[in-house]
C-alpha cells in the first residue's frame, strides 16, 4: 500500500486552492482529510499517515478538484461547524458563518437575565437550525419555536435538531416571517438572521456566498425589506418586557436605527459588532 505524506498533501492543495483565490488553502485542506478519516486535526499529523488509503487519497483529490470551482465546501461535505458542533447543511440552507454565533450568545445571554419562566424563544428563519438547536442545547429551559418560509430549510433543521436530540423539544412552524405564528403567541426573545443583502449587489458576491439560497440572501431594495417587516411586526409578538435580536448588513445601522427611533413600540435598540469591528447585531427591547 502507498505511504502517504499528509504535509505534501496538504501543500499542495494549499498552492491550487489559493490559485483561484481561495487563501484559507492549508485550512481546508486540513478540514478535509480531517473529514474523510474522521479525526482531530492534531491525530491528522501524528497518526494521518497510517489511516490513509488509496480510496481515501482519491475522495480527497476529488474533493479538491470540487473546491477549486469555488463550490463551498460545507456543500461538498455536506457539513459546518457552529458553535463547537457539527451541522448538517445542503443547498437548502444557508451555510452558518461564525458571525452567526454572536447571534447565538446575544439570545442566550438575554435568556439568561429575563425574568420569565420559562423564556421563550423564537427564531425566524432558522434555516440550518444551527441557532435554535444551539439554544436548546446550550440552555435546555429555553421553550423554543423555529421557523422558516422553506419546507426544505425546516426539513434539515429538524435532521440536526435530531441528531442532537432536540427534535421533539423544539416547535416547528412552515411561515413567511409571522404570517403563520399564531397571533395569540408572545415571546420573551424574537431572534433572526433575515436576508440583508441589496437586490442589485448580488454580481459583486463571492461564488462561495451565491451558492446560498438566494431567499435566505436577498433583502430587496439596501436589503432592507424583510428587516423592515421584522421590526414592524415583532412588537406584536413580544412580551413587555421583550428583546429583538437580528443580524445586519455591514452598512444598514443607521437605517435600522432611524425606523427604531420612529417606532414607539421599541424603549432602546443597541448595536454590536463582530470580531472584524463590522456593525452585526441588533439588538431591540420593547416598551
Amino acid at each position: 500500500m502507498t505511504k502517504y505524506n499528509i504535509n505534501l498533501l496538504v501543500s499542495e492543495a494549499d498552492e491550487k486552492l489559493k490559485a483561484v483565490g481561495i487563501d484559507a488553502g492549508k485550512a481546508e485542506a486540513e478540514i478535509i482529510l480531517c473529514d474523510l478519516l474522521d479525526v482531530e486535526r492534531l491525530e491528522l499529523y501524528l497518526n494521518g499517515p497510517s489511516l490513509l488509503d488509496d480510496n481515501i487519497v482519491k475522495s480527497y483529490y476529488e474533493i479538491i478538484e470540487k473546491r477549486l470551482t469555488r463550490y463551498p465546501l460545507q456543500y461538498i461535505l455536506g457539513s459546518a461547524w457552529f458553535y463547537g458542533r457539527k451541522f448538517l447543511v445542503d443547498e437548502n440552507v444557508m451555510v452558518p458563518c461564525p458571525e452567526t454565533e454572536l447571534l447565538l450568545e446575544s439570545v442566550l445571554r438575554t435568556a439568561r437575565l429575563s425574568k420569565s419562566s420559562p423564556v421563550r424563544l423564537l427564531d425566524i428563519g432558522t434555516g440550518s437550525g444551527v441557532v435554535s438547536a444551539s439554544s436548546k442545547l446550550e440552555n435546555p429551559e429555553l421553550d423554543v419555536t423555529a421557523s422558516d418560509i422553506s419546507t426544505e430549510a425546516l426539513k434539515v433543521a429538524q435532521s440536526n435538531a435530531r441528531q442532537f436530540g432536540v427534535e421533539e423539544n423544539i416547535k416547528w412552524i412552515q411561515s413567511d416571517l409571522f404570517d403563520n405564528i399564531d397571533p395569540n403567541s408572545r415571546f420573551d426573545i424574537i431572534a433572526s438572521n433575515p436576508p440583508y443583502i441589496a437586490d442589485d449587489t448580488y454580481d459583486t458576491l463571492p461564488p462561495e456566498v451565491k451558492a446560498d439560497p438566494t431567499l435566505s440572501l436577498l433583502g430587496g431594495n439596501k436589503g432592507m425589506e424583510i428587516i423592515e417587516r421584522l421590526l414592524k411586526q415583532a412588537p406584536d409578538f413580544l412580551n413587555r418586557p421583550g428583546t429583538l435580536i437580528f443580524e445586519i448588513g455591514y452598512d444598514q445601522a443607521e437605517i435600522i436605527f432611524d425606523l427604531v427611533d420612529n417606532n414607539s413600540s421599541y424603549s432602546k435598540c443597541m448595536l454590536l459588532k463582530d470580531l472584524a469591528n463590522i456593525d452585526r447585531i441588533v439588538i431591540c427591547k420593547t416598551a
